[in-house]
């Protein structure tokens, strides 16, 4: 694959002055040829550093309990204002994922052994938030045999048992397609399954590396076949093109998924892939009509758009058709 290498300020999640470089995986030629002109993160990128009494108190009760959360780990650009509205995503299995995706902040090593108590401080821990739909998601364990599925099962029936009236999603990885572990967790009945293919098919190599695009589109058929409700999420500006996200969107539907999000792919340091290009509202508009006229009960698409981001809301609006 050939690129053309275009330099952005301010592409990242981090600090708004570092120099990142967009590619573009449809330019030809024998190698990297540098684009002079610049682009600035956009105002419609800009968001609040984290902060405030109720960000502060979240942040002591998620240390207390000696918790992860994706909002930390991946740096999402919405902590401050999902935190501020007492809301959060735990992310179980420890804090390294045994993947090594181009996208993701979180840390790629070997993990170490499980924490058989995780699920119960889950638990207390949307009860101490008085959390009406918890997230829950996790790092990649493919060197565990079930992939930490027994563990995503304990967390959600702990936090049912604890907090009858939260609803629970969970975003899990794809188990290497190991049909056995997807059922452990459906067996414990989450309210959402939620699973992301993240990109098109032809970027899986340098984004997904260790994922397969069938795997995914599989996983999330099984559970509709189940009878679940299921999700799924896709990042804009990593190199795809507009006609390739909406042939996912389609191949999305045809297994039936149920709420799709997308949003703006930001690079969260120098050693992730690069920003290819700042996607702008109208074109995430755009994809949200088409989801909506492809039969999607949901779709929250825009630029700081989250798999978690106004989750609750999300599945009301799912619930109600």
């Amino acid at each position: 694959m050939d690129f053309v290498i275009q330099e952005i300020t301010g592409g990242g999640t981090g600090t708004s002055g570092e120099t990142q470089h967009a590619v573009d995986p449809t330019a030809s030629g024998p190698g990297p040829a540098t684009v002079p002109a610049l682009l600035r993160r956009p105002e419609w990128l800009r968001v609040r550093i984290p902060s405030g009494g109720n960000y502060s108190r979240l942040k002591g009760l998620i240390d207390a309990h000696r918790l992860h959360t994706v909002c930390e780990e991946a740096r999402c650009p919405n902590m401050g204002e999902c935190w501020h509205n007492g809301t959060a995503t735990f992310m179980i299995l420890g804090d390294v994922c045994t993947r090594s995706c181009g996208f993701c902040a979180v840390k790629t090593g070997r993990p170490e052994g499980l924490d058989a108590e995780e699920p119960g401080r889950v638990a207390n821990a949307v009860n101490i938030m008085n959390l009406r739909h918890a997230v829950i998601t996790s790092v990649n364990r493919d060197e565990l045999y079930d992939g930490g599925a027994q563990i995503f099962a304990e967390t959600i029936r702990k936090t049912r048992q604890l907090n009858p009236r939260t609803s629970i999603e969970v975003l899990i990885p794809d188990f290497k397609g190991d049909e056995f572990a997807l059922d452990i967790v459906l067996d414990a009945f989450p309210d959402i399954l939620n699973h992301n293919i993240e990109t098109v098919p032809r970027l899986y190599g340098v984004v997904r590396p260790q994922a397969v695009y069938g795997r995914s589109l599989e996983l999330l058929g099984r559970a509709k076949r189940r009878g679940f409700t299921t999700k799924t999420g896709l990042m804009a500006g990593i190199g795809e093109r507009p006609a390739e996200v909406l042939a996912v969107m389609r191949d999305a539907r045809k297994v039936g998924c149920d709420i799709l999000t997308i949003g703006q792919y930001l690079r969260p340091s120098k050693e992730h892939l690069p920003v290819d290009r700042f996607v702008p509202p109208d074109e995430f508009a755009s994809y949200k009509a088409e989801g909506k006229a492809m039969g999607f009960k949901h779709v929250e698409s825009g630029p700081l758009v989250r798999s978690s981001y106004h989750a609750e809301e999300q599945t009301r609006r799912a619930e109600a058709g």
